[in-house]
């Protein structure tokens, strides 16, 4: 399987490894990925099939030591892989692994035709977590790409209103509006006529534009209509955190790498304020193929020890989201991009039919 996959930021020096440091360095990982314990000289010249002695291991360690690839924990006389022995890894010595059948099958069936595409954008996001025991991250349709179809508005209780939005591609989305003052049932009908007649069939991007703009003005020059339009506008417009859906927030509590209480509470507070997700779906929007970003190069202090591995998905030939997997640094990459490359396979297929 061929996958275009993103490099990263790496020195150039770091670049190459000759033959014998790179298998070297592939048996460190593959050892550290499958026991999550450091691994000696010794255990590995017995373990592998490298076929040369303890010394010659050890030398080339001491090597690899020295080019930043590999350290050795405080606590253990062996060594495990850094951030750049994995970026080196995953250049030169990755070989993702074809999917097995059972696997294909299950992310097909979480990903049969549904009327709401959201519902389908949440199984993904679903069944990538479910098949890596990691966090799976999906993010919505560019705005771009969606057009506005009608809105309603419901009255609720103590001031509160249920906005219900309809785009042309069959998405729905529901949410509660917490206003400053009550409303009629007359003035929300009013309003929600505002808005189909105002913005019938244009971008999503382009309604957000112009409200925004509408929300700047003075609101004594706007009709009555129009000005509970842009209260409720406010509502609607106030954080994008529903741009993003996250599942499996809890497969990492049960992860080692993740021991340290203060290093998991940042990347569960990445996950709830959603900003750095965000950041990181509009860098691998326009990538190509594959993005693999491993601990400082996401370029969030919040996800050091971890590795993003993302990839866009389309909508009848144009990129429209993206979807991804969030765990530690010590994962079977081999694996998990296959996952990822499958998810947006099948997801951009179900989407497009």
């Amino acid at each position: 399987m061929y996958l275009s996959i993103g490099r990263g930021d790496v020195k150039e020096e770091r670049e190459q490894i000759n033959e014998r440091a790179g298998k070297v360095l592939n048996h460190i990982i593959q050892h550290y990925v499958s026991t999550g314990q450091p691994v000696g000289s010794t255990t590995l010249a017995r373990a592998s099939n490298l076929q040369v002695s303890s010394a010659t291991v050890r030398n080339v360690m001491s090597d690899l030591e020295e080019l930043g690839l590999i350290h050795s924990p405080h606590t253990s006389a062996g060594r495990v892989p850094t951030s750049a022995g994995y970026r080196i890894y995953i250049n030169q010595l990755l070989h993702v692994q074809p999917l097995q059948c059972k696997q294909s099958n299950e992310i097909e069936l979480a990903l049969q035709r549904y009327d709401d595409p959201k519902k389908l954008l949440t199984n993904a996001s679903q069944i990538l977590s479910r098949l890596t025991s990691f966090a799976g991250v999906v993010s919505m349709p560019d705005s771009e790409f969606s057009h506005f179809k009608q809105i309603e508005f419901m009255r609720l209780k103590k001031g509160r209103v249920l906005a219900i939005l309809v785009t042309e591609d069959g998405m729905v989305e529901n949410k509660v509006l917490h206003l400053d003052q009550e409303y009629s049932d007359a003035e929300l009908v009013r309003a929600s006529n505002y808005f189909n007649d105002a913005y019938a069939r244009r971008s999503m991007f382009e309604v957000r534009q112009d409200l925004l703009k509408k929300m700047e003005q003075d609101s004594t020059e706007m009709q009555g209509a129009m000005q509970t339009a842009v209260e409720m506008a406010q509502g609607l417009l106030n954080d994008g955190e529903d741009e993003v859906v996250v599942s499996g927030r809890s497969n990492l509590f049960n992860l080692p790498d993740f021991s340290e209480t203060e290093q998991l509470k940042g990347v569960l507070d990445t996950f709830h304020t959603k900003r750095v997700l965000l950041d990181l779906v509009s860098k691998s929007l326009n990538g190509e193929g594959i993005s693999i970003y491993i601990g400082e190069e996401s370029g969030h202090e919040a996800l050091e020890a971890c590795s993003v591995i993302a990839m866009p998905y389309e909508k009848e030939g144009q990129r429209v989201g993206v979807l991804g997997v969030i765990g530690p640094t010590r994962m079977a990459y081999e694996q998990v991009v296959s996952v990822v490359d499958v998810t947006s396979r099948l997801l951009s297929s179900a989407l497009s039919d």
